[in-house]
């Protein structure tokens, strides 16, 4: 019973939802400050990320008719309880890196992948056209974007010869090799992808689609649908610190785990500066662009790593 109620304090405050949710809401107000500023705006205050929140909590939740209603209603905590428990999971692994189970790694690529599928749910739940088109360019985008970052996933697994976690990051980081350092800017990309964020947010689109797959969500659902965002947004640069270049590990001291958090902040910056530099392309053009050179170079840096590169 007690390693029950130490299990679940872990997935609802440390590191699961509470932690991953405080450290989401920071990094998405770091997002929009830092593109405020590009934009030659002064930004929103520190907290405004937490307002939002709350003033969505308190709003009326409408379903459309027509629609299937415990679906619509069901999809946000589908990618809520992912984002959650890939947390939980990547952040026991780098506390305690020697008490990792096998195949951690295999789970974290599933549960990363929930939160996509929740807003595909949502979408055709709704049973709006707009929705419908916006769940139909997430389904595509997911699609297309899977195939590279799991093979990008492997280098670091090919390096360390594991599938756990543990393993990874006691073995020399990944980015110290050639076939590192492509798998971590594919990685990027990739990340860039799973976030919606610019140039890859289609599915959302607002200037064509009206907010397109989350269209008809109003009130608490479509606050999960953002905390799982900004949940993500704290989630997937981690994990992609953790795979590629050494974690964020405490037990290695105070410098270590200082520069694991820069590398973090690092990653960020690169999303914030792609998402106000490159223009939204078409779904197409993402699809091309994934199964095209993202998934050559992906298995060219797979081979460079087996071959020890």
């Amino acid at each position: 019973m007690a390693n029950y109620g130490h299990w679940l304090l872990q997935v609802l405050i440390f590191p699961g939802l509470a932690f991953t949710a405080v450290v989401g809401l920071v990094t998405s107000w770091i997002d929009r400050k830092v593109t405020a500023r590009v934009q030659m705006r002064v930004g929103p205050p520190f907290l405004q990320p937490f307002f939002d929140l709350v003033k969505l909590f308190i709003k009326e939740t409408i379903v459309p008719a027509g629609g299937s209603r415990w679906l619509f209603l069901s999809a946000p905590l589908l990618g809520l309880a992912g984002v959650t428990l890939a947390s939980t999971i990547l952040w026991r692994a780098l506390l305690a890196p020697g008490r990792t189970f096998l195949g951690d790694w295999i789970v974290l690529l599933y549960l990363l992948t929930l939160p996509a599928l929740s807003v595909i749910l949502g979408a055709f739940a709704s049973a709006n056209p707009l929705a419908s088109l916006g769940g139909s360019r997430e389904m595509k985008l997911v699609l297309a974007y899977e195939p590279p970052f799991i093979l990008a996933a492997l280098v670091p697994v090919v390096q360390a010869h594991s599938l756990r976690l543990g393993d990874i990051l006691a073995a020399p980081p990944a980015v110290h090799a050639l076939s590192g350092v492509l798998a971590l800017l594919i990685g990027v990309l990739c990340m860039q992808a799973k976030l919606a964020q610019v140039p890859f947010d289609m599915a959302e689109a607002e200037t064509e689609l009206t907010g397109g797959a989350l269209i008809e969500y109003s009130g608490p659902p479509l606050a999960l649908f953002k905390l799982t965002r900004a949940m993500l947004f704290f989630t997937l640069p981690v994990f992609l610190v953790t795979l590629f270049w050494g974690g964020i590990v405490w037990t290695r001291g105070p410098a270590v785990w200082a520069w694991g958090c820069l590398k973090y902040v690092l990653l960020v910056v690169a999303v914030v500066l792609i998402r106000n530099t490159a223009p939204r392309v078409r779904v197409d053009q993402a699809v091309k662009f994934f199964w095209g050179p993202m998934t050559f170079t992906a298995l060219l840096a797979l081979g460079l790593a087996w071959w020890g590169w």
